[in-house]
């Protein structure tokens, strides 16, 4: 019987009785070593015989997993680890497909240690590079399973943190295995993506209530060796840093998915720490990519509670803090309207309390809280999207958002028609808001790019609303575009120094665009500050503003043409607060004297004529000992002790427009100008302010009578002012502009309707009446040119003009241009 059973063993296969030789006949020994070395051998010299190999070593697996013999399990799988490191001729595909079969059997275990066990032996399959490529083979359910095992909920905490470690681990071998490998299944389809990022984000949550915990510095220790959270954000870096252009979408969309279905939007952290990943690991150039996303689900989310809206915004503006200047992509313009939008739809949900347009008293106190935070957070990320472009975009998005507020009267279709009056203002106040967040830092060395009519002019018109906000708003945009050194922190405090030197300013020539920028705006600039010291509702916020606006024209804009209007403009505003027509309040007038009184302190140091630094500290000395509550000291503080009135402010506590055009005439100064009184200009712009003053309509006409010269013909006598007169330039303008609209209306409908001779007998009575016209204005304007050769008398004592060739007249030197 032995000779025969010898007999039958060696009749045997060769791999086999190799196979068998490295199993000990106690599994605690561990692999045989020499025989496994020997196996290995045969291996390498007969390739062909891998995949035979690989079959048995995989019946046996089976067999000893059924068997619940876990020792040779090990041994086997150690054994197909090494022969898959040390071959890599063509038949291993056959070898893998046993050796992934082996792996699938440990994976399907109940017991922990065997799905430990074959994800550790996958792993290191992954890392291998394979030499030949395999058409057939898949990995879904490695992708289902190693997701699983990231979910588990194993009763044993440290053993449910190794399944999930392994399950990661095992997620980033396929991920490894097939993203560089075209053959193998594509790993960014949806179908895996969405099995793959919301496993490795449920660790990154679950590591941070872990975390969240303080654990003992033993448990630190340990934890610090092998962390779950540490391996998750490794491996979903990885992930990301290997998808291309194409593939982004397919790897961020199941991040949106995962934050929206466990409510992770309105806690912000999680999710600004899982975009802050993303935009650190994806390639720069597809920053702008996951930013539209962004916007694309924030607008998905429009009617979702405000929380979960504010949570996008939070996470976009992280977003745009990252990513490198320019990276907003080429869509720029539709990144700042998706959040002007959303910042519309909330003060419409603010004022109505519901998204749906019906009113609901009971919640609605709750939505405007949350609904104000909103609107904070998307002004803040305009700010931060604005500060990653370019000076050129940048001016174009101000442009873009000045084009989207609604002004009464020029853009009506803008306005909110769902809020009415209020929802307009609220809508006005956070785009302007948006509009300061924008031009914060912006800096340019040409004013009339930064500052162009189409820009400047609907900006500036919102300077004569009765909105103080408004105002207040405006004025700091026009810091922010004019202050390029600086000096706005250092004119933040009114006060008379008596030396300007401890402020450090920062000087500079001005250029000649800005020269040209002056002499285009500067009129209106300071028509605007004087209206602004004007108004009733001016605050001291107001005036310290128009005071730091004062000195920036003063040291960033400021010609010897400038400084002059600016003196003029200062003595205008104290001549403001002196006069009694106004009715402004005490403290305005108390205001309006201590703000002219700081910046003629101010200009007098900069224009270093000492005459004129003289007589300003002469006034400023007598205010000090007479009336200081004309000084900024005692006006902007937060208790400012003023009189009950002002009465009889006379004498040496004023600045004389006399003695300074004398003082600075002798400096050079064009003292014509110097002693004219400014005036502010009357515009159109009055036309959206609804409060045209009676000295600005007296002005208006006064100013249409000085155009016309004396010494042409007769004119019609002007109309006379009565008290109907102001009333109806005040009160109907709305109506005289529906009669220009309906005198409009009919003639185009005359024009689309009448018979076509009677509009051409229109048209030859008005092009006849126009000839002559023409003609009379000839008769009396030519006169023929005095001719150097003479003159030909004619009788009655009338001449004759000779006709001489242009060529041989003789002109005067004055005439030769």
């Amino acid at each position: 019987m032995t000779g025969v059973c010898g007999c039958c063993g060696a009749l045997r296969p060769r791999y086999k009785r190799l196979v068998d030789n490295i199993f000990p006949e106690d599994p605690e020994d561990g692999l045989v070593k020499a025989n496994m070395e020997k196996l290995t051998f045969y291996a390498l010299s007969a390739p062909e015989k891998l995949d035979r190999i690989g079959a048995y070593l995989s019946e046996r697996l089976s067999r000893d997993v059924a068997r619940h013999r876990y020792g040779y399990v090990c041994i086997a799988m150690e054994a197909l680890d090494q022969l898959l490191m040390a071959c890599h001729c063509q038949s291993i595909n056959l070898f893998v497909e046993s050796f992934l079969k082996m792996v699938r059997k440990l994976l399907e275990s109940d017991k922990p240690s065997l799905q430990i066990l074959g994800t550790h032996s996958f792993v290191k399959f992954a890392n291998i590079e394979e030499d030949t490529p395999s058409y057939h083979r898949s990995y879904d359910f490695f992708v289902s399973r190693f997701s699983e095992m990231c979910h588990s909920s194993y009763e044993d905490p440290d053993i449910r943190t190794k399944i999930r470690m392994a399950g990661i681990k095992g997620l980033q071998g396929v991920v490894r295995k097939t993203v560089n490998d075209e053959l193998q299944a594509n790993i960014w389809d949806p179908q895996h993506m969405d099995k793959i990022v919301p496993s490795l984000l449920f660790n990154l949550q679950s590591g941070e209530r872990t975390e969240s915990r303080s654990p003992s510095p033993l448990q630190a220790s340990e934890k610090e060796k092998e962390s779950p959270v540490e391996l998750t954000e490794r491996c979903f870096r990885e992930l990301l840093g290997r998808a291309a252009y194409g593939n982004i979408k397919n790897a961020v969309t199941p991040v949106l998915m995962h934050l929206d279905n466990h409510s992770l939007w309105e806690g912000k952290t999680f999710a600004v720490r899982c975009f802050k990943i993303i935009m650190y690991s994806i390639q720069s150039q597809h920053s702008h990519l996951v930013i539209q996303q962004l916007l694309g689900h924030l607008d998905a989310n429009s009617k979702n509670s405000a929380t979960v809206r504010a949570g996008i915004v939070e996470v976009l503006l992280e977003a745009a803090a990252i990513a490198a200047s320019g990276s907003v992509g080429p869509t720029v313009l539709e990144v700042f309207n998706t959040l002007l939008r959303q910042l519309r739809l909330s003060v419409d949900y603010e004022l109505t309390g519901s998204y749906d347009g019906s009113t609901n008293i009971g919640t609605k106190i709750i939505k405007a809280h949350e609904e104000r935070q909103l609107q904070e957070a998307v002004i803040r990320t305009i700010g931060s999207f604005a500060n990653t472009l370019p000076t050129y975009q940048r001016s174009e998005v101000m442009l873009f958002i000045m084009g989207k507020i609604p002004v009464p009267g020029v853009h009506p279709a803008l306005t909110s028609t769902s809020s009415g009056p209020e929802g307009t203002r609220m809508i006005q106040v956070m785009l302007l808001k948006s509009l300061v967040q924008v031009t914060a830092g912006y800096q340019t060395t040409n004013m009339l790019t930064a500052l162009p009519s189409s820009f400047l002019e609907p900006l500036l018109s919102f300077s004569l609303t009765e909105d103080p906000e408004l105002r207040l708003l405006v004025l700091q945009i026009l810091l922010s575009l004019i202050d390029r050194h600086e000096n706005t922190p250092k004119f933040s405090n009114i006060s008379i120094l008596a030396d300007i030197s401890v402020l450090k300013l920062k000087v500079d020539k001005c250029s000649r665009q800005d020269n040209l920028f002056m002499k285009k705006h500067g009129q209106q600039l300071y028509r605007h500050i004087y209206l602004g010291c004007k108004d009733q509702s001016s605050g001291r916020q107001h005036y310290e503003t128009l005071f730091t606006l004062l000195g920036l024209l003063s040291v960033e804009l400021a010609v010897e043409e400038v400084v002059v209007d600016l003196i003029r403009l200062a003595l205008a505003l104290q001549d403001l607060a002196l006069s009694t027509d106004e009715a402004l309040p005490v403290y305005n007038r108390c205001a309006v004297h201590a703000l002219a009184a700081a910046y003629l302190n101010l200009i007098c140091q900069l224009t270093t004529v000492p005459a004129f630094c003289q007589h300003i500290h002469e006034v400023i000395e007598a205010r000090q000992k007479e009336c200081p509550h004309l000084l900024p000291e005692d006006v902007f503080i937060d208790n400012p002790k003023l009189p009950s009135s002002l009465e009889k402010v006379e004498g040496d506590v004023l600045f004389l427009q006399s003695k300074i055009t004398e003082v600075l005439g002798g400096s050079g100064y064009n003292t014509e100008r110097l002693a004219t009184p400014y005036v502010p200009q009357f515009t159109d712009e009055d036309r959206l302010s609804k409060r045209k003053s009676i000295g600005e309509t007296i002005s208006l006409q006064v100013e249409v009578e000085s155009r016309n010269s004396p010494e042409k013909e007769e004119r019609t006598p002007a109309e006379e002012i009565t008290f109907e007169t102001l009333k109806n330039a005040i009160v109907d303008s709305v109506g005289m502009e529906e009669q220009e609209r309906e005198r409009r209306r009919q003639v185009v409908e005359k024009f689309q309707k009448a018979p076509f001779e009677e509009i051409a007998a229109h048209c030859g009575a008005r092009a006849t009446l126009l000839q002559s016209k023409l003609n009379q204005i000839f008769e009396i304007t030519i006169r023929p040119p005095p001719s150097p050769s003479g003159t030909i008398s004619s009788g009655y004592g009338q001449t004759q003009s000779r006709s001489v060739p242009i060529y041989e007249m003789k002109f005067p030197d004055l005439c030769v241009y």
